[in-house]
């Protein structure tokens, strides 16, 4: 029986985070203990690898696995011949230089002939030929934040999330190279029946993706302000309109994207709305 094998980060911050999305398209997997390497899908043709973040991009690429879910900042830094296919919106960071906070700041020409730690020497370095910048780059793979303190490095390049390691190491974050969230990456050239359970796969994703991002939305109107409350929700096309009981009332029904939800709510309160009753969405298909 073909699977698709998917790598994902046994640990860390994006670990917990892909498995749920897994499981939220309703695949039930495997459970084999906290120390598991693999994992199977018992109704749904996919198998899971457990593996370290920075080589998931070089087991994608030696066809190890068929796709791979990592950050965006790993799979730039490997360089490696695969292609992001789907973008997941979690696990979001950024990559910044940092400094003391004792040194004064004035500009990109401050890392002219530094030292810069970093775990992520690539990026770097590529960031720095663009600003035709020149300075050393000390690669080290963990505990980047203490190389000031220490004396090895000028500055640091390295993962921000909240900026409290940072603050902790008494630096500052003074420019962001990259923005990197979770991908999706797969090998070039799978194969056909690979590819057909990729793509029940992505909508499963898409789906999931879709329900987290809107809200469905249920309200009271009277039917004189039908007309100007249904141009106010955006919908997907646009709202079911159900007469009430109450003579001259309707009941208005659509979906409400995240972003513009409390924006909207105020809008329709505004033009006579009553009863605003908001669901979460399990699923949404588009």
């Amino acid at each position: 029986m073909q699977r698709l094998k998917i790598a994902i980060q046994k640990s860390g911050r994006l670990s917990e985070k892909s498995l749920e999305l897994i499981e939220e398209t309703g695949i039930k997997l495997t459970q084999e203990g906290k120390l598991r390497l693999v994992s199977v899908g018992q109704n749904f043709p996919v198998e899971l690898l457990f593996l370290r973040d920075d080589d998931i991009p070089q087991y994608v690429a030696d066809k190890v696995a068929d796709i791979g879910i990592v950050g965006e900042n790993e799979v730039l830094e490997k360089n490696k011949p695969v292609e992001i296919i789907d973008r997941l919106g979690f696990g979001k960071c950024r990559l910044s230089l940092a400094i003391p906070q004792s040194v004064q700041y004035g500009g990109l020409s401050f890392f002219e002939n530094t030292k810069i730690a970093t775990s992520y020497p690539r990026i770097l370095q590529r960031f720095l030929t663009e600003k035709n910048i020149s300075a050393e780059i000390h690669e080290i793979s963990g505990s980047v934040e203490i190389a000031p303190s220490i004396g090895l490095a000028d500055a640091i390049f390295d993962i921000v999330s909240s900026g409290s390691t940072l603050l902790s190491n008494r630096l500052t974050e003074v420019e962001t190279v990259l923005c990197s969230e979770a991908v999706v990456i797969a090998t070039p050239d799978l194969t056909a029946d690979r590819k057909a359970i990729l793509d029940k796969l992505l909508f499963r994703i898409h789906a999931v993706q879709n329900a987290k991002n809107n809200k469905y939305i249920l309200l009271n109107a009277p039917n004189d302000k039908i007309g100007l409350i249904a141009g106010i929700l955006p919908g997907m096309k646009s709202p079911t309109i159900m007469p009430l009981a109450e003579k001259g009332w309707s009941s208005l029904h659509s979906v409400v994207n995240e972003n513009e939800f409390w924006e909207v709510i105020e809008k329709l309160k505004e033009n006579g709305a009553q009863g605003i009753l908001v669901i979460p969405i399990e699923k949404m298909i588009v």
